[in-house]
């Protein structure tokens, strides 16, 4: 095929993600595996981990007799998978397709290991939420399909609550004095587990206290900026009155206390729903959603945890053919409806928000229509957000810097300044520029 030459320079100038201008990959560019065969039916591959993707793509096959997508298991993309991905693309025998994070994306990007397929794809942009698109844009340009998101709400022990006649509270002030009562009942008591790397991005997701965004053509690290500290003080707050529990989240020690009341609320996104009920069954019954706690009273504003993207790779010999398969896992209703099942996705598709399997009344959650409160939240989700280009160091150098905080050793403020030093640091060395 020939090879077509995108505006690679364009992409390098606004935002600085690729390191090198041969790194940025077009429409028809590369020799990858996947190609259009003599009969003109597409063939390519999809990578990916999400349970359910395996059936979704046999029923594309089955309704789509022009492409033929096979699919491979990877493991999680922090568990190998994207490694894996990164590893074929360097060896030009990519995968057209793979399943990738949103906060991951601009990590691709800067290694130039995606495609361009923004003039497959732009007419499509209206059936996605704003804040999903925005995620896998770069610089005006699309390189992946929004599949999920995860649009944060409180969940909270509803059986603790009730029996210290509390509501669930509406405004971080309410939280707080909430947490107060709920640590004075019994001192076993908390009110929230720490929260590390992107669960803690959420909170700040959600007040626009941003870590990242474009200056020119250099990037902007403010992960110390005062809005950022003004949300760092408060969970801060919250520590040094020793009302938040050591036990990590996901440890059994936090099932354990989400399962016996003695923590007492997840401040979380839509997929902690799964997560909560399987490995807190004893919690069953006693637990409910309600919409997250907003900074002043009558706002309507949420950060988003998590989400992951259809990523078209660097080396697709058949990007419309990709595009297509991408956007139809994203939006078909049958298909995804059983990756609600399956894997609890939640819907970047504006369109599917109303899908049977987001309905149901849940028994673990007191018969709650728990994804109605998430559906409400999916439209208040911060659109002004941007993930950094070095995400996997900059989560492992604030993670380290937030378990000594939440562990009473230094201060969480401390971790995101430490944090962003470090990242700039790294960015410099590997030639991005950095607006100071």
């Amino acid at each position: 095929m020939k090879r077509s030459i995108i505006r690679c320079a364009e992409i390098a100038g606004a935002v600085a993600l690729t390191l090198t201008v041969g790194g940025c990959a077009g429409s028809d560019s590369g020799s990858g595996s996947d190609s259009a065969s003599s009969g003109g039916k597409a063939s390519i591959t999809f990578w990916g981990w999400a349970p359910g993707y395996e059936d979704a793509v046999k029923a594309f096959n089955k309704s789509h007799p022009d492409i033929k997508v096979s699919y491979q298991s990877v493991q999680p993309g922090a568990k190998g998978g994207y490694e894996k991905m990164l590893n074929a693309v360097k060896a030009d025998n990519a995968p057209c397709l793979a399943q990738v994070g949103y906060e991951t994306l601009p990590s691709f990007a800067a290694q130039g290991a995606l495609t361009d397929v923004t003039e497959h794809a732009s007419a499509d942009k209206d059936d996605y939420q704003e804040a999903a698109w925005k995620s896998v844009t770069l610089a005006d340009r699309v390189y992946a399909a929004p599949v999920d998101t995860g649009p944060m709400a409180l969940f909270y022990n509803k059986k603790v609550f009730d029996s210290l006649d509390l509501e669930p509270p509406t405004t971080w002030a309410e939280y707080e004095a909430a947490a107060e009562k709920i640590h004075k009942s019994d001192p076993k008591r908390y009110v929230s587990a720490p929260y590390l790397d992107y669960d803690y991005a959420g909170l700040a997701w959600q007040t626009g206290a941003s870590w990242f965004g474009t200056e020119g053509d250099a990037w902007q690290v403010t992960m110390d900026s005062a809005a950022n500290k003004k949300v760092a003080g408060y969970w801060q707050r919250l520590a040094d009155k020793g009302l938040i529990s050591d036990a990590p989240m996901y440890d059994q020690a936090w099932y354990t206390g989400l399962g016996n009341g003695d923590i007492a609320t997840v401040v979380g996104a839509v997929w902690q729903a799964g997560v909560i009920k399987g490995g807190a069954k004893s919690g069953s019954g006693q637990w409910a959603v309600a919409p997250l706690p907003q900074w002043s009273k009558g706002d309507q504003q949420v950060g988003n945890a998590g989400g992951s993207s259809t990523a078209v790779l660097k080396g697709c010999e058949s990007p419309e053919a990709a595009w297509e398969f991408a956007h139809w896992l994203s939006t078909d209703r049958e298909a995804f409806g059983d990756l609600v099942d399956k894997a609890a996705l939640y819907p970047a598709a504006k369109d599917l928000l109303d899908l049977p399997q987001l309905k149901a009344a849940d028994p673990y959650f007191g018969g709650q229509k728990i994804y109605d409160v998430f559906a409400d939240a999916s439209g208040q989700v911060n659109a002004s957000w941007t993930w950094g280009p070095l995400m996997t160091k900059t989560a492992a150098d604030l993670n380290d810097g937030l378990g000594k905080a939440w562990a009473g050793n230094g201060t969480i403020a401390d971790a995101l300044r430490i944090a962003q030093d470090k990242t700039v640091g790294e960015m410099k060395k590997q030639g991005l520029q950095v607006a100071e």
